[in-house]
């Protein structure tokens, strides 16, 4: 039995990132075990998803962040796969459009919300404005198109996003959006590897980025920018999971087990039905078994 509470950040009581597990004691004995686990978690999420959409209430808002090779795109395909195309709304954020940065920072990300009903994933998000842009603050002076005098201070500029971010998810849960958050945790030694494998693997030679790479000599300021991230936006109505992510099996594992656990957390139930709804059923019965 897989308990999540062990993943969840609280600021103030969790040990800080970089004290946090890469790896723990497998949660299945093989990968026949494995294959099990993952199926059942699926048919349970494929249940809960189905009366979140029938009763057209609640919308589930699932957000992964991690390192570059984090097996973010793994963990949505081999946990999501199971559940109909018509309940999941996937999105990716990659380096903005200029359409993009023609408006606010957010406003690329709330377009692509999840439908009530729905369960909306994101490959990255907003987040990114106060990870990738807090190490590489130039691209906010020079690409971001926001008036100078709104950036001087680059401090204050940050926690003003952050209590952005904050005001924004609960106001997002306040309308029916329940939002959890992944943050894939691999260690610098896993990521080493993984990147070699894209080199050395033939079928993975287009995941090859250069820029990871470079990206990779800016590790210590990503963990820095990411301990903030935790600490300053984990909250009750929006909390964050760190996941142990160095093997991929136990990661999809427990992600699988905080969406169920999440969905439970909704109050799901199907539409009720009227007495008078009930009587047209009866007479459309009687029709259907005369003709």
């Amino acid at each position: 039995m897989i308990k999540i509470d062990q993943f969840l950040y609280t600021s103030g009581k969790s040990p800080r990132l970089t004290a946090l597990p890469n790896e723990i004691e497998d949660v299945y004995e093989d990968k026949k075990e494995y294959e099990k686990q993952i199926e059942d978690a699926r048919e349970e999420m494929e249940t809960l998803q189905s009366l979140m959409f029938a009763q057209d209430r609640y919308a589930l808002l699932v957000i992964f962040q991690g390192m570059d090779t984090s097996g973010k795109d793994g963990a949505i395909k081999h946990v999501m796969s199971g559940i109909s195309p018509a309940g999941v709304q996937a999105f990716t954020f990659k380096k903005p459009t200029d359409t993009e940065l023609d408006h606010d920072w957010m406003w690329r990300t709330t377009t692509s919300l999840p439908e009530r009903g729905r369960i909306g994933i994101f490959n990255r998000s907003y987040y990114e404005e106060v990870l990738v842009v807090k190490v590489h603050p130039k691209i906010m002076r020079e690409y971001q198109r926001i008036p100078a005098n709104l950036i001087q201070d680059e401090d204050r500029v940050f926690e003003d996003r952050y209590r952005d971010i904050n005001n924004f998810e609960d106001y997002l849960t306040r309308n029916g959006t329940r939002i959890v958050k992944i943050f894939l945790n691999i260690s610098r030694d896993e990521q080493k590897e993984r990147l070699l494998a894209r080199i050395e693997e033939p079928d993975k030679n287009w995941k090859m980025s250069l820029q990871d790479v470079v990206e990779r000599d800016s590790w210590d300021k990503y963990m820095e920018a990411y301990q903030a991230v935790l600490d300053k936006t984990s909250t009750a109505a929006a909390p964050w999971y760190v996941v142990p992510g160095n093997d991929k099996k136990n990661a999809r594992l427990i992600i699988s087990q905080i969406i169920i656990s999440e969905l439970n957390r909704l109050e799901l139930s199907f539409p009720p039905v009227t007495d008078e709804f009930r009587a047209k059923l009866e007479e459309v019965r009687d029709y259907l078994m005369k003709n």
